[in-house]
């Protein structure tokens, strides 16, 4: 049964609510003119604009073939960049894990929510994005 993103929220572990419902807010404020569209049937949150943005992922919400629910939840809720590899990541916070293009942060608590990056990641991510509005309106 497909599930809303609310509730996906209402089914996860309490300290995964805090990160997912925080992380939700931070996106909200910082890409205002992103939109919220559940994927995969289970809830899980992806923003776009121009194209995909970034995503969020819990823990407890299994991921795919490559991962156990054991793995996934010892790395955390994760915030995913869908254009990573075009972010600039001085500090090294998003990781490849041998994706090409989307990276992503984890979080374990509520507290590893470092609201500085994220919401210089987020703005950088909405600026990535418009360059894609910018190549749109070049073809026409």
């Amino acid at each position: 049964m497909k599930k809303t993103v609310d509730e996906m929220i209402l089914n996860l572990p309490k300290d995964e609510q805090l990160i997912v419902n925080r992380l939700r807010a931070l996106i909200m404020e910082c890409l205002p003119t992103a939109t919220e569209k559940e994927y995969y049937g289970a809830g899980v949150p992806f923003y776009s604009h121009h194209r995909q943005i970034c995503f969020i992922w819990p823990a407890s919400v299994f991921w795919g073939p490559k991962r156990t629910l054991e793995t996934q939840k010892s790395k955390g809720v994760s915030l995913g960049f869908c254009q990573g590899n075009l972010m600039s990541n001085e500090d090294g916070i998003l990781k490849a894990e041998g994706r090409k293009q989307v990276y992503v942060m984890y979080f374990h608590s509520f507290k590893d929510i470092n609201e500085e990056q994220v919401r210089a990641l987020l703005f950088e991510a909405g600026m990535v994005d418009d360059t894609f509005a910018d190549k749109k309106a070049r073809k026409r």
